[in-house]
């Protein structure tokens, strides 16, 4: 188990300036991640060190985005003004999380820009828009070479992943202990606070940048 990604909601001046923004704190620019044709959204890429990555997203005028989970939580974050959405874990074990959750994952696909496919199964998205500080779980099913952390130059890596809530609640839902900082990153800033994703510091060429 360890974090995959983190991903931010855009703000009503849409995905590419929302990118754009982040992207000039950590100095790197983001790429086109391209069309999530299951959930209604779409996304923006910066990969990282240690096999994590950013994703900003941006909720589609389409059909799918009103059904699936991911794209329901996308659209309530965006409406109220954009920010962090939340974290997600890669698992190896994906069954085990289905039987503890009660239901099956969703197949999750993406095509980015070049037409490479990529496809992985998640699970958790109703946990997450029902309590924020809780991670949502994903298995990759495309190869590791095509991992969104790929094609960077390893020069920006996450630092901590600032949480607030409970972390017994978390620990439960994850099944695991959280005392495994470096897989997980987390950081309690305000425990048994208003939950969720507070911040995300990342360490630069500059120095540690804090969003």
């Amino acid at each position: 188990m360890r974090l995959d990604h983190i991903s931010y909601a855009a703000g009503p001046d849409g995905l590419a300036s929302t990118a754009a923004r982040i992207g000039g704190l950590l100095g790197r620019e983001f790429t086109d991640g391209g069309v999530h044709p299951r959930f209604g959204t779409r996304n923006m890429i910066l990969p990282l060190a240690d096999d994590t990555y950013v994703e900003v997203v941006e909720v589609l005028d389409h059909p799918a985005s009103d059904k699936a989970p991911f794209g329901q939580a996308v659209r309530a974050r965006s409406a109220l003004g954009g920010g962090w959405l939340g974290w997600c874990v890669a698992v190896d074990d994906l069954a085990s999380i289905e039987h503890r959750l009660g239901r099956a994952a969703a197949l999750g696909n993406r095509h980015r820009p070049d037409g490479t496919e990529l496809r992985w199964r998640q699970i958790g998205i109703n946990g997450l828009i029902t309590d924020p500080q809780l991670p949502f779980f994903i298995k990759w099913e495309s190869p590791a070479e095509l991992h969104p952390s790929r094609g960077g130059d390893g020069k920006i890596s996450m630092a901590k992943v600032e949480l607030a809530g409970d972390p017994q609640r978390v620990s439960e839902w994850l099944g695991a202990s959280l005392e495994t900082p470096d897989k997980l990153y987390v950081e309690w800033v305000a425990p048994h606070g208003t939950p969720g994703l507070q911040a995300v510091q990342f360490q630069t060429p500059n120095g540690l940048v804090r969003i």
